[in-house]
């Protein structure tokens, strides 16, 4: 097993912890960058707990990506072209693949998680959620997930969802100047963009305390968010980012 394939599955068997409430089931996956237009991704139907070898997949990011450009794939066309795009491993690609493609190719992350976390959700299927992205509850905040998380609007599981997070990407990418490390998806879930599994995990456990304050401060009134200036001070500290790469590794 090499090295990167067993920090991977490090990583999804760590999501994958009952008492985390990150996932059940099937729910989630994972995936890393492997090379130039290689990634390994999570096989459709394996559970995160209990994450083997055998339950990766390689395939090839660029023809990944290539079928967004598709304007008459049905869902079974989908699957079958997912599968050409396996490149290693004897399982299907996870539907949710060209998400993590985007991530990686698009966005620079070398590691990605996605999970659905009952806190995150607690608030991504009210009509309250914006309110995650809107500003910043506290210092911490910033130092792990950055100053800007990207909300995207529910779609269906497929190319529905994965062109609304392509466009929410290229949005913010020209907005703020940089990719975001944390995606919201409405009704749905999140996703983890980082340079490391560890990072992934920091971003994940982060985003689940977000979710549980702006639940308790919604409880009582309305966010008393960061001054703007505050937060783009913590993101560009010394220390802070010294911090930062601490969380990393």
């Amino acid at each position: 097993m090499t090295e990167g394939l067993a920090e991977l599955i490090e990583l999804t068997r760590g999501l994958g912890r009952p008492d985390r409430d990150l996932v059940v089931l099937a729910e989630g996956n994972t995936a890393a960058r492997t090379g130039p237009h290689r990634m390994l991704v999570k096989a459709s139907g394996a559970r995160m707990a209990a994450a083997s070898p055998e339950d990766f997949v390689e395939v090839d990011t660029g023809r990944l990506l290539g079928l967004l450009e598709e304007d008459d794939l049905d869902q079974a066309g989908l699957s079958e072209a997912m599968l050409k795009a396996r490149v290693g491993g004897e399982g299907r690609p996870s539907i949710e693949a060209l998400l993590h493609a985007m991530c990686i190719e698009y966005a620079g992350a070398q590691v990605v998680g996605h999970t659905h976390p009952v806190a995150a959700n607690a608030v991504l299927c009210s009509d309250k959620a914006h309110k995650l992205v809107e500003g910043t509850l506290f210092p911490d905040q910033v130092v792990v997930l950055g100053p800007h998380a990207l909300l995207v609007p529910y779609a269906d599981p497929g190319l529905a969802i994965a062109r609304e997070v392509h466009a929410g990407l290229r949005r913010h990418i020209a907005e703020h100047g940089e990719p975001p490390k944390l995606v919201y998806l409405a009704n749905h879930g999140i996703f983890a963009l980082g340079r490391s599994a560890a990072e992934v995990d920091a971003i994940t456990e982060m985003a689940v305390k977000v979710a549980r304050v702006m639940s308790g401060v919604l409880a009582v009134g309305e966010p008393a968010f960061l001054p703007p200036e505050n937060v783009q001070a913590l993101h560009t500290r010394p220390d802070e980012i010294a911090r930062r790469k601490l969380l990393s590794h």
